[in-house]
């Protein structure tokens, strides 16, 4: 047999000024062109990821295996259409020369700049190549479900965590009931719907509710063998596309009547909670003042609206600028994205003192605000790669890079500046450059949820920080001129 595998993963934030060529699937590649092939395999084996339990799956049955490309960008503005044709064509290159099957490794939230639905268009090419080809697809928590996903792929299941630490169990879950398929030993039926629900993302964590009832009862289904796979998707609220939503996907073996009643039963356990899935927002100056209150440390302060794996720019500065403000110290900050100011860092040299504008580099002319850096002074302690391994359980194995970065000590803060962006989740970010966060009363970091799995095991408290950017839980902020509407919440007084 031969299987052809392929990741192709982007969550696009509609709002977001960061474009996202092909270069950004492939930082700290000297050609800027994403792995594939045998390089692919032998560098995403054994990690927490889709394409791993893929590759698993493929040497298990002795299969040929055709990893047409892999290549994963941080959140940002849509994917140009060069990167987008260039990747899709890689994979309809290999279906094309003939395979038995194809895996698949995508997010389902990736906007093109010609495609409200980039995951809908490439299974589209690769249906008009090979209309019978068995196709498995591992999907993000975050996924906008759309027709075309359903209707083109053979099996699909998504991540049931947020934070994302079940991705190589997703991959299996997808890939062995296609391999069961191909064995003549299941009928996959894809069954799927959703609910108009714009929810917020700080209230899609899995572990508690309004979603963990959900979520476990589509778990109990799946291990009970009522359904051969069930996915229950969040959806990417910062998404302006028509395919916004929450949403379930239910693989029925043959009979899909089963399906059909779980998938009603998870969605309207949902709607009945809509409005626990709005996220109340505290200003900023009191939820600082509040950290200052709290006994022991570290004390994770999460600023939630610069959140790099939503697409934000990770280089406003508010949150450390009130921080700052209100006198905080013994803390530690960062990553902030400013290359210019990693050039100065390191052009000056290790125990040299420097005076930066940090961050605020970067326009958001989508919600009309203005990059505004801030003065800084002080020594530079460390100058890094930005290169470490993953050793949390999200993403665990993997080499993450946010480029060559710098470590400013203004006296109570140390602050890590780095020229990729690159969300803090793994310690590792800060232990890479010298800085050990379990010695810290406060560590100051740019997320949402994923943070958790890396941070949360040290965190004596966890305060979230509202201060500006285009990943902010105040919808009011955007333009949403494309959304389905009515839809909540939006429109509260809606009826199904």
């Amino acid at each position: 047999m031969r299987f052809a595998l392929a990741a192709i993963k982007h969550e696009t934030n509609t709002f977001s000024p960061i474009a996202t060529p092909l270069a950004s699937f492939a930082i700290g590649r000297p050609d800027g062109v994403p792995m594939s092939g045998l390089e692919a395999v032998n560098t995403l084996r054994g990690t927490n990821t889709p394409l791993s339990a893929f590759i698993y799956l493929a040497e298990e049955a002795g299969a040929e295996i055709a990893l047409a490309v892999a290549a994963e960008a941080a959140p940002s503005g849509p994917v140009s259409d060069e990167a987008f044709n260039k990747m899709a064509e890689d994979v309809c290159k290999v279906v094309r020369k003939g395979c038995d099957a194809l895996f698949l490794d995508l997010h389902g939230a990736m906007v093109t700049e010609s495609y409200d639905d980039g995951e809908g268009e490439l299974l589209s090419r690769v249906r008009n190549i090979a209309p019978n080809l068995p196709v498995a697809v591992a999907l993000d928590f975050h996924t906008n479900m759309s027709p075309a996903i359903a209707q083109n792929a053979t099996v699909i299941a998504g991540y049931l965590t947020y934070p994302h630490v079940d991705t190589y169990e997703c991959g299996m879950r997808c890939g062995r009931t296609l391999v069961q398929a191909l064995q003549g030993r299941v009928n996959p039926k894809i069954v799927w719907d959703k609910r108009p629900m714009l929810t917020h993302t700080l209230c899609q964590l899995t572990s508690v509710e309004p979603l963990k009832g959900i979520m476990d009862t589509a778990i109990a289904a799946e291990k009970g063998g009522n359904v051969l796979n069930a996915s229950v998707f969040g959806g990417f609220p910062l998404a302006d596309i028509p395919y916004v939503g929450f949403s379930t996907v239910i693989v029925a073996d043959g009979n899909t009547s089963a399906a059909e009643q779980l998938s009603n039963d998870l969605l309207d356990m949902a709607w009945d909670r809509r409005a626990d899935f709005v996220f109340e927002v505290e200003p900023l100056s009191e939820s600082i003042s509040r950290a200052k209150t709290l006994e022991g440390g570290p004390i994770v302060l999460v600023d939630h609206e610069d959140n790099v794996f939503s697409g934000g720019t990770q280089d406003v500065m508010d949150t450390v600028a009130e921080a700052l403000a209100q006198g905080l110290f013994d803390m530690a900050v960062g990553p902030i994205w400013d290359p210019v100011s990693v050039g100065h860092m390191i052009k000056a040299g290790v125990g040299k003192e420097v005076t930066l504008l940090l961050g605020g580099k970067t326009d958001m002319p989508a919600i009309g605000l203005k990059g505004n850096p801030l003065e800084v002074r002080g020594t530079v302690r460390r100058i890094t790669d930005g290169r470490y391994t993953v050793t949390c359980p999200m993403e665990t194995g993997m080499v993450l890079n946010h480029g060559s970065s710098a470590v400013l000590d203004t006296g109570g803060v140390e602050i890590l500046v780095c020229s990729e962006r690159m969300e803090a989740f793994d310690l590792g970010v800060f232990r890479h450059a010298g800085i050990e966060p379990t010695a810290k009363r406060y560590l100051l970091i740019k997320s949402r949820h994923h943070f958790r799995a890396g941070f949360e095991p040290i965190a004596a408290h966890i305060v979230y920080l509202a201060g500006s950017g285009v990943t902010s839980s105040n919808y009011s902020l955007f333009r949403f001129n494309k959304i389905p509407r009515p839809i909540y919440p939006f429109d509260p007084g809606m009826q199904l």
